[in-house]
């Protein structure tokens, strides 16, 4: 934003509802009074032609009415006004009007007025050119080099350059390669003209050339032969600009500078009668409009640039030398010379405000008056600074990204959903297997608290569930107005929904200080649909395959006073049993035990009794809350049907793999088709004809198989979908069953949601299994890590591999099945970041009272993660001492058993021996478990060279179990009669031994 503004000298209005554009201003001395003063000439596209002249305004005088010289309606719009010599057997000054169909030339003349009234203005009409075709732009000028007066050259919208010489038409010719208009300008110096194509270069014509060219009674195709008597147009010079052009002015001010200066959507260029370059600016706005006017230096160029920020911009060549503020974007810029004052800058916007004015600013008279000289109040200065650093902290403290809402809101949304299913359902799949389908009613009402305009609202559902109608345009509301919009909600699809809430979403503008227009909002609410759109009640049935037991510490409660809209239709009168009949065909049976305070959920679905599990969980809350009972806990103590829940992860990852393999088929097959194409285009447009060596019934044949593999993919689609829903819902039941099994607390049970949950759907680029797996690695490998310093060396690895879809499922499983055995085992879900901080090794096995240890795997069937091999590699390479001295620890241990270690880990506690020992040893142990985890872990990747090894190690067994034996016994004598220092030195002379055998070992 500027500094200055433009300083407003004269301006007016020009009418209202017209619309004007570039060509609409001209400035010139139009009724010829000889005086060197400039009128202002402004036509619109509705046909008003309007002459000024302006002058200061006086506070004695009548304002802009005064200016207005003339204002006549004309029968067509007005496409471009200039000001010219356009009679031949006259010196005056006549301006010219351009409609889109005639092109006429006007005389404006005054007469003295005897009265108080001043002078009359009139126009007459000189002639006029009626057009064969639609015109776009003209320009004028000494066309071939004729003096004393101008010619004219009009460009059509269909590339025609129509020429005129005064009131007579000379000839027409077509622009080659032409498909819009673009700016057109003439070249006195050297009688050319220029325009900017639609290839988005600049072209130059000799008015030479176009006069002996073909002539353009009926347009030609450049491809067909030329017609005799005349040349093939082409054009002298061109430039590629790369960019439209707004505008093209060739200034005549100064014979010094000979430029061509076009205005592009982002740059300025600025070129030299021969077409080459003489510069370019960037621009870093969108230009609308400008104007090079004469400057004082030799060989530069002045710019007047308007740009849609409502800017006036002055360049000399391309350097910016000053900056002014309008009030509106202009579309048009000129300069002109007034009798008050010269040089004032005339702009016009597309709605008729036309501006005169000049840059500068005003002198300020204000002077600043002198402060009394006081000795400053300490205490109040203080009193203030308390108060600012107040204010200060309670800015700073709170940490959300977008600023805190209002307390009163623009509008607010209420859901309410009918009590009743309609009759009839406006599903759109009447009955599904015999059953009806129903549907219910929805009523959303929006009150409004302030004025808005225009409103939307939106629903959204889960699929398969669908509305019958999800976009609604409510009307300009008034402050305190309501509207309600209702609306169906039902079941379209055979599987049940994997969530029974919608949303709502109300966008609006609320208008601010800065932006009446008003800033985008979005209101949001959610509505639950009931169970009953879902199922119907059934007969219990007592064998299923899926069984799922819920425990409360409550006495048992009448199932029929949980669900009264299906008590009604049960067979069962006691209570003690529910059967929900799913509309898809599954059925589910809840059981309440008489004598226990259990509850069993069995079905043959195992993704269907999700709804059911959820809808009894949420009501056995709300019962026992209404009943005033606090202390209502629930529980599942049975094992987590991990087994059910990876039968729907492998249906849903075969889908996927059959959905990539049709797709590389589908490819595959069009390749094949596009290639038969090829050929059977290129036998038929063969001069000699050739057999097709049933290139045609391989057409046909790939063809069929083209459709029959979109279909075959299209089914596959949609049974995806499918799954990914009947998945998100076996999903969602397990969550509910380990947040029951180890009572999560909500916001643990959103994080292990979040972890299993990462997707609302399947994209080709992104699935729920590479997603899935890796939220559930990242967990195992932070919060539920097996140690602070796995963390650690989780933490310092970045990046990693771009996720993909996996061979198969096994590794996903697998740290499924890693993470429920570390939450059972008591590991915390958390996303705190002191949950990740290091901790030292020391204080690693000194664990605080009340804290939780981390947790170790049990190695084998298949639980231990495969770490990444990149850290593994760096601990080889740093370590290689204490990696020889674990594998002849651990073979130690292998040999001599383990029992004998234990007591003398007693008799060593039982003796009284430093504590330090007993840390050491500790950490000596937990190391060589982890390394014989890394060291299992790692023969995956390194089978060969492992193998190899053990087969060098096998021969020479014998000669090392004597020897190890041997060194052992030392290191114990060692141990028994030395300090630690001693210690530590036999551990290095131990280690040393060992690696002056390994060569020895490996040549045997």
């Amino acid at each position: 934003m500027s500094l200055f503004k433009a300083r407003d000298w004269w301006s007016t209005a020009l009418g209202e509802g017209e619309e004007f554009d570039q060509g609409c201003l001209c400035v010139g001395d139009v009724d010829n009074s000889g005086t060197g003063h400039d009128k202002i000439m402004v036509g619109s596209y509705m046909g008003m032609l309007r002459i000024f002249s302006p002058h200061t305004i006086k506070t004695s005088e009548g304002g802009p009415a005064d200016a207005q010289l003339l204002e006549v309606q004309l029968q067509n719009a007005i496409i471009q006004v200039e000001v010219g010599k356009f009679v031949s057997c006259s010196d005056l000054l006549h301006l010219a009007v351009l409609h889109p169909r005639k092109l006429s030339v006007y005389s404006v003349s005054s007469t003295a007025g005897n009265v108080d009234h001043g002078d009359q203005y009139q126009l007459k009409l000189v002639y006029e050119h009626n057009l064969q075709r639609t015109a776009c732009n003209m320009t004028y000028g000494t066309f071939g080099g004729v003096t004393g007066h101008h010619s004219l050259c009009i460009q059509s919208m269909d590339g025609m350059l129509m020429f005129f010489e005064q009131d007579s038409y000379s000839f027409g010719r077509f622009l080659p390669g032409f498909l819009l208009p673009g700016p057109l300008a003439y070249n006195p110096r050297t009688d050319s003209f220029l325009t900017v194509s639609s290839a988005r270069q600049l072209e130059s014509y000799k008015y030479e050339t176009l006069a002996v060219a073909t002539d353009a009674e009926s347009r030609q195709d450049s491809d067909m032969p030329l017609k005799t008597g005349g040349k093939r147009l082409t054009p002298d010079w061109t430039f590629v600009l790369g960019e439209q052009a707004l505008d093209l002015v060739v200034p005549s001010f100064s014979h010094s500078s000979s430029s061509i200066l076009v205005l592009g959507e982002r740059n300025i260029f600025c070129f030299r009668d021969n077409g080459q370059i003489r510069f370019m600016k960037k621009l870093e706005f969108n230009p609308s409009c400008f104007l090079p006017y004469a400057s004082v230096t030799d060989g530069a160029t002045n710019l007047l640039l308007g740009n849609h920020t409502n800017m006036l911009l002055i360049y000399q060549d391309v350097t910016l030398k000053w900056a002014a503020q309008l009030s509106f974007v202009p579309v048009a810029v000129r300069v002109a010379n007034f009798p008050d004052l010269k040089g004032v800058v005339v702009s016009l916007s597309s709605d008729g405000h036309l501006l005169c004015s000049y840059m500068g600013t005003d002198p300020s008279f204000f002077s600043t008056p002198k402060v009394d000289a006081r000795e400053a109040d300490y205490e109040q200065v203080d009193t203030e600074m308390k108060k600012l650093q107040r204010f200060i902290r309670e800015a700073t403290r709170t940490q959300d990204i977008l600023p805190k809402s209002d307390t009163v809101e623009d509008l607010s949304v209420t859901a309410t959903v009918s009590s009743s299913m309609d009759k009839p359902s406006k599903a759109l799949i009447q009955d599904i297997d015999g059953l009806p389908v129903p549907s219910v009613t929805i009523q959303v009402k929006v009150k409004s608290s302030s004025v808005l305009q225009s409103s939307k609202l939106s629903i959204c559902v889960q699929p398969p569930l669908a509305v019958t109608q999800d976009q609604f345009v409510l009307e300009p509301m008034g402050v305190g107005s309501t509207k309600v919009v209702a609306f169906s909600a039902f079941l379209n699809g055979r599987y049940p929904p994997a969530d029974l809430t919608g949303d709502i979403l109300v966008s609006y503008n609320s208008p601010t200080e800065l932006n009446p227009k008003g800033v985008p909002r979005i209101l949001q609410a959610k509505f639950s649909l009931p169970l009953a759109l879902m199922c119907v009640p059934s007969s219990p049935v007592k064998t299923t395959k899926f069984k799922i037991t819920v425990d409360t510490n409550q006495p048992p409660v009448d199932l029929s006073t949980i669900f009264q809209e299906f008590s009604a239709k049960s067979e069962d009168k006691d209570g003690n049993s529910l059967a929900f009949q799913f509309l898809s065909g599954a059925k589910v049976t809840v059981l309440a035990s008489k004598t226990s305070q259990r509850y069993r959920i069995q079905s043959d679905s195992f993704e269907d009794m999700w709804l059911v599990v959820k809808e009894l969980v949420q009501r056995f809350d709300k019962h026992f809350a209404k009943l005033g009972i606090k202390d209502f806990k629930k529980s599942f103590s049975g094992p987590l049907p991990l087994q059910e829940y990876f039968l729907s992860v492998d249906h849903h990852f075969q889908l996927r793999v059959s959905a990539q393999q049709y797709q590389d088929l589908l490819s595959e097959r069009a390749v094949q088709f596009r290639a038969i194409q090829r050929r059977l285009l290129t036998r038929f447009k063969d001069k000699t004809p050739a057999p097709l060596q049933n290139l045609d019934t391989l057409l046909d044949a790939t063809y069929t198989q083209v459709m029959a593999l979109a279909e075959a993919a299209e089914e596959n689609r949609a049974l995806l979908e499918e799954a990914f829903v009947r998945l998100r819902s076996a999903t969602h039941l397990l969550v509910l069953l380990m947040s029951l099994w180890q009572g999560l607390t909500p916001d643990q049970t959103a994080i292990l949601e979040a972890t299993l949950l990462p997707l609302l759907q399947d994209t080709p680029q992104l699935g729920w299994e590479e997603s899935c797996d890796a939220a559930v690695s990242h967990l195992l490998r932070s919060c539920l890590s097996r140690s602070p310093k796995d963390q650690a060396t989780s933490l310092a690895q970045t990046g990693g591999p771009v996720l993909g879809l996996p061979q198969d499922t096994a590794r996903l499983k697998k740290h499924i099945t890693l993470l429920c055995d570390r939450i059972g085992k008591g590991g915390r879900l958390t996303l705190a970041s002191e949950a990740n901080v290091h901790v030292p090794a020391q204080v690693q096995n000194l664990a605080a009272p009340g804290g939780v240890e981390p947790i170790a795997e049990a190695a084998g069937e298949g639980e231990e993660m495969d770490l990444p091999q990149e850290p593994t590699k760096f601990l080889k390479k740093k370590q290689p001492s204490k990696k020889s001295k674990n594998d002849r620890d651990s073979k130690e241990k292998k040999e001599v058993s383990k029992e004998p270690s234990e007591p003398s880990v007693k008799e060593e506690r039982g003796g009284g021996e430093e504590p330090v020992k007993e840390a050491k040893k500790e950490k000596k142990e937990s190391s060589k478990e982890k390394k014989e985890s890394k060291k299992d872990s790692s023969k995956e990747a390194k089978e060969p060279k492992e193998e190899a090894k053990k087969e060098s190690k096998k021969e020479s067994s014998s000669s090392k179990e004597k020897k190890e034996s041997k060194e052992k016994k030392e290191k114990d004598k060692d141990k028994e009669g030395k300090e630690s220092g001693d210690k530590k030195v036999s551990r290095k002379s131990s280690v040393k031994v060992k690696e002056k055998k390994e060569p020895e070992a490996a040549e045997g």
